[in-house]
């Protein structure tokens, strides 16, 4: 297996010394960077196993490279070098995220013994990120469904997930599952080792944006005794999550919009910016097109969240699927309450395939929650449970919403007639 290194020193006769030395090792590929810019550029196209990085150079030194490759999460093995380090710049550079630090000038020995523990090291990181990613994997519920909606769905987030600095723009209406596509596209992320961080935007207060967006310093605030990290501090690394983005404010609209496009942020009461790595996938129940030619949501910032336009289809356009959701809750729900798993006749799925599911695939666990609870006794359910237990509630609830959606009778009778004939193939004259 080959394994990658790049020599990061503004003295040629230093990166000719490494070649030579490394030379004969078959499976070391060496590359060259003259200083901190040329090492970034380099980074930025190639991955590497091993960085070794002078302090001093010239345009950008070792200091500030090592900061925006932690910032990067390079999964590279970073090894400083000085001529004139001391004890307190060998701790800084460790502190900072450098594997290791070695004096000038250069021991060879010294050299192939941080090597081959850099890559040792490398090694645990990638097996322990691999296992990371499995867990959390497993820890996502499952997109239950084999329907060609759904499919394009599961397609659609195996294309996203690699694409780390692609935004994700995930529509659908409530209860659809959104959340669920985007939590799915961290777990299949190279970010899935780190935090998905979920934020309400339809619950954020006006007030509170800055804090619980950027967070806070000790003293911004009477109440503020201590320094309080905001979400985008901690998803860093990881991903964050604006849920029901359609209804953030265009001050916060603003505000989200300079963290994307400048990787930073200000906590509220402090001097300094802070630098943020996160990945943002967003959802809304709106039409935003909409939203902008009303003045409500901004064009930019769209632009910047839609690079991948992902749509969850309304439960009743995949009825297919609903046999299967029905299987997966009854279990889930019987299992976590530790009762006896209960099936659900053909019957009985053919009656809740024939419903409205206005609520999506929320309402269709609710209703398979409470059709279990309310047969406690009986080990099946058949379709007169559904017709005694489900369909007069949601009747009530559709035919309550009927008028108050249609304005005169007539229009009232034409949904009811349009429902006639879905339900019995028979059309009403």
């Amino acid at each position: 297996m080959e394994n990658h290194i790049l020599i990061v020193d503004d003295e040629e006769v230093i990166r000719r010394s490494f070649k030579s030395v490394l030379s004969g090792f078959k499976d070391y590929i060496i590359d060259e960077a003259v200083d901190g810019l040329d090492c970034i550029e380099k980074v930025t196209k190639k991955k590497y196993d091993i960085i070794f990085l002078d302090i001093s150079m010239k345009r950008m030194d070792g200091l500030e490279a090592l900061d925006r490759l932690v910032l990067m999460n390079s999964e590279a093995s970073i090894i400083m070098m000085s001529g004139n380090g001391t004890i307190e710049v060998a701790v800084e550079c460790v502190k900072k995220g450098a594997f290791d630090y070695l004096q000038k000038p250069l021991d060879i020995n010294r050299i192939i013994i941080t090597i081959e523990n850099a890559l040792d090291r490398s090694k645990l990181m990638k097996e322990k990120k691999v296992l990371t990613r499995k867990i959390q994997r497993s820890k996502v519920q499952e997109i239950v469904g084999e329907s060609d909606a759904i499919k394009k769905v599961k397609e659609q987030i195996d294309l996203a997930a690699p694409y780390d600095n692609a935004g994700v723009l995930i529509t659908g209406e409530n209860g659809s599952g959104k959340e669920l596509v985007a939590r799915w596209i961290h777990a299949k992320s190279v970010r899935s080792h780190k935090e998905l961080i979920e934020v309400n935007c339809a619950a954020m207060s006006e007030e509170l944006i800055d804090s619980t967006l950027f967070g806070s310093v000790k003293g911004a605030y009477t109440s503020s005794i201590r320094d309080q990290k905001g979400k985008f501090a901690l998803a860093d690394g990881g991903t964050l999550f604006l849920d029901e983005v359609g209804d953030m404010s265009m001050n916060a609209q603003a505000k989200i919009l300079r963290a994307l496009q400048e990787k930073i942020i200000t906590p509220v009461g402090a001097e300094k910016d802070t630098k943020v790595d996160v990945r943002v996938i967003a959802a809304t129940n709106k039409n935003l097109k909409e939203e902008i030619a009303r003045g409500r949501f901004r064009l930019d910032l769209f632009n910047r969240l839609e690079m991948v336009p992902i749509h969850v289809p309304p439960l009743n356009n995949r009825r297919e699927d609903i046999p299967a959701l029905v299987d997966h809750f009854a279990a889930k729900f019987c299992e976590e309450n530790s009762i006896p798993e209960k099936t659900f006749t053909t019957d009985a799925l053919v009656a809740l395939k024939n419903m409205d599911w206005s609520g999506n695939v929320r309402q269709l666990q609710n209703v398979v929650i409470r059709l279990i609870i309310f047969t406690a006794t009986k080990q099946i359910i058949d379709v007169t449970d559904v017709r005694t237990h489900i369909i007069p509630v949601q009747d009530t609830h559709k035919y309550a919403e009927l008028f108050f959606r249609y304005e005169n009778i007539e229009d009232l009778l034409r949904y009811v007639a349009s429902e006639y004939t879905r339900f019995t193939g028979r059309t009403v004259l």
